[in-house]
């Protein structure tokens, strides 16, 4: 217990003061990100953010994990140090997606083969249980790889990526540790620890962004306790707080950045675009859109996930199929609710503007 409060707190401290040296490093070097018709900021902001984060969660796993304990941790941090020196590469110089994808498949072929970080099953959906080794394999990089980008890819307005991410973080962490899987609960903590220092300086006013690191950290992370928090109930279906849809509760702990992510994968797929095609159709650029500021929207879409975890809790016994059809029907409902008010909004707009074009018309 103490061990998970002081990785907490170290990685908070050390997390808290990086990020202002950080800040001043990326004007005096102008690391910034530039606004642009795609942006949701107006000035020039660094970007360099993730690296604080990631300092504040590596020194706090290696200070205070027991490695008798997680003896894998090794493999976990090899995989993270890779994510950190791409997504810091492509904030400095960006990189082509292609070669982004490579070094996180990289990356989740040491968690799977080394750290043995893998689904073995899929628990009855679709009739599947066990997988075999290959599918086991292959199915785990895929799945890393979605997690990955999907905290990167919600990465579009102040606070929204890190208060996710502590949202998930916590949840998971508090679940670990009710269950004696003390090391995991550790580097959940950590993480939460990390993103909450960072969080001060990115809320509105923004003084720094994670950037592409810290987003992909913070998802390499998730899918790192995502997929550990499968596992456990095979290991150990007897305990008390074994869930009964356990992947149905594990999405519906990360129903944000998954839904919105296969959301607009299938919205550019639709429009003959690439998936990785950059664009405004996020959920987050459509609250922007409706009027709401940064801290407004980023609070929507955290209660959101947060009231999607608690009923993912309540109703785990319908089972994993049946909950997970559930989760993204209401996903579903919710996103096309919100693309009508939208729709609704900017039609107004244009009858207003039609009006007073034909008013100065007429005074003219």
């Amino acid at each position: 217990m103490y061990d998970i409060i002081l990785s907490f707190i170290t990685a908070f401290l050390l997390t808290y003061f990086a990020i202002p040296s950080i800040i001043n490093i990326a004007k005096v070097k102008k690391l910034v990100d530039l606004p642009d018709e795609r942006r949701s900021h107006d000035e020039a902001t660094p970007s360099l953010g993730g690296i604080g984060i990631f300092g504040g969660l590596l020194f706090s796993v290696i200070m205070w994990t027991p490695f008798n304990v997680f003896g894998d941790l090794q493999y976990v941090l090899c995989s993270l140090v890779i994510i950190f020196l791409i997504g810091a590469k492509d904030d400095i110089l960006p990189m082509s997606p292609n070669k982004k994808i490579l070094g996180e498949i990289f990356a989740a072929v040491i968690l799977v083969f080394k750290a043995n970080v893998k689904i073995t099953s899929l628990y009855g959906i679709f009739n599947i249980y066990d997988l075999h080794p290959v599918a086991s394999a292959l199915f785990s990089i895929f799945s890393i790889l979605v997690i990955i980008n999907a905290f990167n890819l919600i990465d579009g307005i102040n606070g929204l990526s890190g208060s996710i991410g502590t949202l998930i973080a916590v949840t998971f962490g508090t679940w670990f540790f009710l269950v004696q899987r003390i090391e995991l609960s550790l580097v959940a903590f950590a993480l939460a620890g990390s993103l909450i220092a960072f969080l001060k300086y990115n809320y509105t006013p923004a003084k720094i962004f994670m950037g592409d690191t810290g987003a992909l950290i913070v998802g390499l992370v998730c899918a790192v306790l995502s997929i550990k928090f499968i596992e456990f109930h095979k290991e150990a279906p007897e305990s008390i707080y074994a869930f009964h849809a356990a992947p149905a509760v594990a999405i519906g702990i990360m129903i944000f950045p998954l839904y919105d992510t296969l959301r607009v994968f299938v919205l550019r797929v639709a429009n003959k675009k690439s998936p990785f095609y950059p664009d405004r159709k996020h959920i987050h650029h459509m609250l922007i859109d409706l009027g709401l500021t940064h801290m407004q929207a980023t609070l929507i879409l955290v209660t959101i996930n947060a009231l999607f975890i608690v009923f993912s809790f309540i109703f785990q016994d319908i089972g994993s199929f049946n909950l997970i059809m559930i989760l993204l029907g209401m996903a579903l409902t919710g996103s096309i609710i919100l693309k009508q008010l939208l729709n609704y909004k900017q039609k107004e707009l244009r009858t207003s503007k039609s009006k007073s074009d034909k008013t100065l018309a007429g005074i003219k």
